[in-house]
């Protein structure tokens, strides 16, 4: 019998990151990305799956206004610093950025050429600035408030640029004559969203006064003033052609409407109630209103993070986007089917942001879905193949704390949840919808567990410090209304609040774990006490049973490690980072055997098993591996140095590199052959030759060939690309102090030398270097001059004796005599012999 492959390695798939926390967002003119604000930075992200394909870091500030060009090349932004930016999309890098208003820029546009960008600020005042200049070119006055919306008119032969205001008014300015043409002011509190009809000579301007007005743009007169009874926060014109306006008409042909003129304008509203409403601008009259929506304010006592906060119709028919105060985008298309059921339908939901990842379970038999509870009072149902949100179930009134899945014996999936408002709900997901509330709890029930052979209960723990066993007897899908679970076991259970619980797999027995760092072990249906588990110096929060033994493991305070752990050896075999904030949840999908994990920084990461692939992809690169090492070591026979450092350097053998250089370093041309190779690097070989020569340069064995290759890369490099390559201001600070002290080390043995000669001289061990001179070099009338001459110190009286016989007989001893006489001496006494003949 083969043994058991063991999983050890996992590998992240694309995750469900935050990528929008509120405010200005852009499209695309072909709905291929959305640019989201994230606080200080701006996400590009994939519409069709929410995944981030670009991010922008901004300059500390919360980014308050975006616009992208026509042909999506350049993004524009705007942050609370009062800086206007302009990127380049392939790069993600900044152009230019200037600053422009008193105030926070609050909205923004760009002109449908793309050589013009109007803003907007909390100044009260509208600036246009050519793109490539970054000079402005307009300046208007005249609003008395924050200008909060603003768009050119699309028609570009019409140099109009509109914009509104929370003084009420909206203003329309030519941009050829830089005046304001007209004022309109219909309003009564602040304009949030303005429209062109598709002829272009009607402008519908929507408020937070729960009125939609619509502009002659002849006259410049208010034709229609239509009331909502909703704060508005969104509206956009239905164009002829697409689906919505397919829609449109069927709705006006059920409602028996005669065929409106030609001036009629179909729009859509979106505000605070979070329900889409589409109007006849003519009629001044609803026609379509949305049934239902889980972003709905139900009652006025309800928080304000519901409703819609701006709705665009997306390019290229691909229908209308809705954004919820909640950072979630909702996606619409229009279905046009039987006359009575006409409707729009949610076709995609993404999440923005999702706050922390409370707790998350694999949904379902097959496992295609994955149930999240976050800082929210719903749980979020995503579709893994897609990575979308496919529902949401509402119905708690606080924060959903836990959750649990399971499959009944009917082959139901079902979610059970607990959350602060002291109740647990069972939810069917077929249904997508209640089905059972829990009552009892006198706090916020923090753990909950379904039983893992009969699915007919389950067990919730809470902050009063109590476990509960719930029936699921008679709990079906088919009513109407949740019906009321009942209990059938307490107990008191801990001291403290109660974080966690695991249910064996025989439902014999269910664990718990606590805020007071112990684990208890219950005996199931009656919640007799087993065991007590002590030993943990911190509170508890997970618990699980072994599928396969009679043994319990427990765990404590999560620090954003993922650990890998065997039972039987009790050893961490593999660790995964890729959270930056502690991990609170941890799926396993027993089919999928994927795992999931989700925590503080609003991520959830999703793991595949990848032992088998790693395994083949370490056997490839060793083979990879061994063949360059052949080709390593025939570059080096060959000499051929250049190929050999570039293979050394993909190779990553530090050590190899340094016996290159040290082998160039004893070759005549040296300096030849260190160059060619150097500047067959990139930035990227330069970058870890730095790091190589960092650490060859703390070592005084090495520290020549550092200092001799670092010499060589300064010389080839201009300063300016040294400058280019990531990370070198570490590098260089790392070089530094050890370069100074080899400087200082042969400054010293320097002037060491210099003293040695010194003294060695003063010994007379060293004689000072002297012009021999030849008998050649001097004349017989030269000697006898010579004998004659006085010395050149007035004390001496010895005379200088040229004999040939004497130079030819003298004694060594005399020979050093000689010597040691200065050669300024002999050459001074040469030159007055000499001006005497």
């Amino acid at each position: 019998m083969s043994a058991i492959q063991m999983k050890q390695n996992y590998r992240s798939v694309p995750s469900l990151q935050q990528f929008y926390s509120g405010g200005p967002f852009a499209v695309s003119s072909d709905g291929s990305f959305l640019a989201c604000a994230l606080g200080e930075a701006i996400k590009i992200v994939d519409p069709e799956n929410g995944s981030i394909k670009g991010s922008i870091e901004g300059d500390t500030e919360a980014v308050t206004a975006l616009a992208l060009s026509p042909d999506d090349k350049l993004l524009f932004s705007a942050s609370h610093s009062r800086q206007i930016s302009v990127w380049e999309l392939s790069t993600f890098k900044r152009l230019r950025s200037w600053k422009g208003h008193e105030g926070p820029v609050m909205s923004m546009a760009c002109h449908a050429s793309g050589g013009l960008l109007a803003t907007g600020g909390a100044d009260r005042k509208v600036r246009i600035w050519d793109v490539d200049g970054g000079f402005c070119t307009h300046h208007f006055k005249g609003h008395k408030g924050v200008v909060t919306c603003m768009m050119f008119h699309p028609d570009t032969t019409r140099d109009l640029l509109f914009s509104g205001s929370d003084d009420a008014a909206v203003r329309m300015w030519d941009i050829s004559t830089k005046k304001c043409v007209a004022t309109l002011e219909k309003h009564f509190s602040a304009v949030t969203s303005m429209a062109v009809s598709e002829d272009g000579w009607t402008l519908l301007t929507a408020g937070r006064d729960k009125v939609v007005n619509s502009w002659n743009l002849h006259d410049y007169a208010c034709k229609t003033t239509i009331p909502t009874y909703e704060v508005l926060e969104g509206l956009c014109v239905i164009n002829s052609g697409t689906q919505l306006a397919e829609l449109a008409g069927s709705l006006k042909k059920q409602r028996g409407m005669q065929k409106t003129s030609s001036s009629s304008v179909c729009f859509i509203t979106v505000g605070e109630r979070g329900i889409v409403r589409m109007w006849d601008s003519e009629r001044a009259a609803c026609i379509y209103e949305q049934k239902s929506s889980d972003v709905a304010v139900s009652s006025d006592t309800e928080e304000a993070k519901r409703g819609f906060t701006a709705a665009l119709i997306l390019p290229l028919d691909q229908g209308l986007l809705c954004v919820t105060a909640d950072q979630q985008f909702l996606f619409y298309s229009s279905v046009d089917g039987e006359v009575q059921k006409s409707d729009l339908i949610l076709s995609k939901r993404l999440i923005g942001y999702n706050e922390e990842i409370l707790d998350l379970r694999f949904l379902g038999e097959e496992e295609k879905f994955l149930a999240v509870a976050t800082n929210l009072e719903q749980v979020r149902v995503y579709d893994l193949a897609s990575m979308s949100c496919s529902y949401v179930l509402t119905g708690h009134t606080e924060i959903v704390l836990c959750l649990d899945t399971c499959v009944s014996s009917s082959g139901e999936a079902l979610i059970v949840t607990g959350s602060k408002d002291h109740t647990v709900r069972v939810w069917s997901s077929e249904k997508k919808g209640c089905i059972g509330v829990g009552t009892g709890h006198m706090e916020g029930v923090g753990a909950v567990a379904f039983s893992k052979k009969g699915k007919n209960f389950f067990v919730s723990g809470s902050s009063d410090r109590t476990i509960k066993v719930w029936s699921l007897d008679g709990i079906t899908d088919s009513v109407d209304q949740p019906i009321n679970l009942k209990s059938k076991a307490v107990v008191a259970a801990h001291d403290k609040d109660i974080n966690s619980l695991a249910v064996a797999p025989n439902d014999s027995l269910v664990c718990s774990g606590s805020q007071d760092r112990t684990a208890c072990v219950w005996r199931l249906p009656d919640l007799v006490s087993v065991v007590v588990l002590k030993g943990h110096k911190r509170g508890i929060w997970s618990v699980e049973f072994s599928p396969v033994d009679q043994c319990v493991i427990t765990a404590s305070g999560a620090d954003g490690l993922v650990k890998l752990w065997t039972v039987k050896t009790n050893e961490c075999i593999a660790t995964y980072d890729q959270h930056e904030d502690k991990v609170w949840a941890l799926a396993v999908g027993r089919k999928t055997e994927m795992l999931a994990t989700g925590g503080g920084d609003a991520v959830i990461n999703l793991w595949h098993d990848s032992t088998a692939s790693d395994k083949e992809e370490a056997f490839r690169q060793q083979e990879e591996s061994i063949l360059r090492g052949q080709e390593l070591e025939n570059a080096v026979v060959d000499a051929d140095y250049t190929k050999a450092i570039q293979i050394a350097f993909e190779l990553r053998r530090p050590h190899k590199l340094f016996e290159l250089f040290s082998e160039i370093c004893r070759k005549k041309d040296a300096n030849t052959q260190i160059e060619k190779a150097l500047r067959a690097l990139g930035k990227e070989e330069f970058h870890k030759l730095f790091e190589y020569v960092r650490e060859w340069n703390t070592k005084p064995k090495l520290c020549h060939v550092a200092q001799y290759v670092l010499f060589q890369v300064f010389t080839i490099l201009p300063p300016t690309e040294i400058l280019e390559i990531k990370g070198i201001g570490e590098l260089l600070e790392a070089l530094i102090p050890y370069c100074r002290r080899h400087f200082s080390r042969m400054d010293r043995l320097v002037r060491s030398t210099f003293l040695l000669d010194y003294t060695l001289t003063g010994m007379s061990v060293l004689e000072p270097e002297t012009r021999a001179i030849e008998p050649k070099d001097v004349k017989p009338s030269d000697v006898k001059d010579v004998e004659t001459l006085p010395s050149l110190e007035d004390g001496n009286q010895e005379q200088l004796q040229y004999d040939d016989t004497e130079l030819a007989e003298e004694t060594p001893a005399k020979k050093a005599s000689k010597k040691r006489k200065s050669k300024k001496s002999i050459d001074i006494s040469h030159k007055k012999v000499k001006s005497r003949k």
